[in-house]
């Protein structure tokens, strides 16, 4: 198989929570990342006046997902399961890249999700074309990439 050199494109993307698609599609999804802190330190004995970085705890950043609203309640049913049933309401969310010919070529996969902010959308009567649009905002415990 040829390498590809050409860069996939960000608009071709699926989202499944649990493994499931009851969700509803999403339009957009940002903040995917990690981040490792370093501490710094040097022993007084060092030959060389420097800090060594030390990795220290790592942390999952939280992710944003939009969709115009849709006529599924599993979304806000998850909320409410969060709100009374905190830490075992936690899912595990994928992203997966989709390739032209839609198939899988890299998936973000969040461990331990659960949704910490909502925002619904912002109405005016000014009758336009614009999508009633809702976000959601996940904290997740684990991060992991697969090819």
């Amino acid at each position: 198989m040829a390498e590809r050199i050409t860069p996939y494109g960000a608009f071709n993307f699926v989202v499944n929570f649990d493994g499931s698609d009851d969700f509803g599609g999403f339009s957009d999804v940002s903040g995917i990342g990690t981040e490792v802190t370093v501490a710094e330190y040097r022993a007084g004995s060092d030959k060389e006046n420097h800090v060594r970085k030390v990795a220290g705890v790592h942390k999952v950043s939280d992710v944003t997902f939009k969709r115009g609203i849709v006529n599924f309640d599993s979304l806000w049913a998850w909320i409410e399961e969060t709100r009374t049933a905190g830490p075992a309401a936690q899912r595990t969310v994928a992203v997966t890249l989709l390739d032209e010919a839609h198939n899988p070529v890299r998936t973000w996969l969040l461990r331990g999700c659960i949704p910490m902010k909502y925002t619904g959308p912002t109405l005016a009567g000014k009758g336009g074309g614009d999508v009633a649009m809702e976000e959601i905002v996940l904290a997740a415990e684990g991060f992991e990439i697969q090819a």
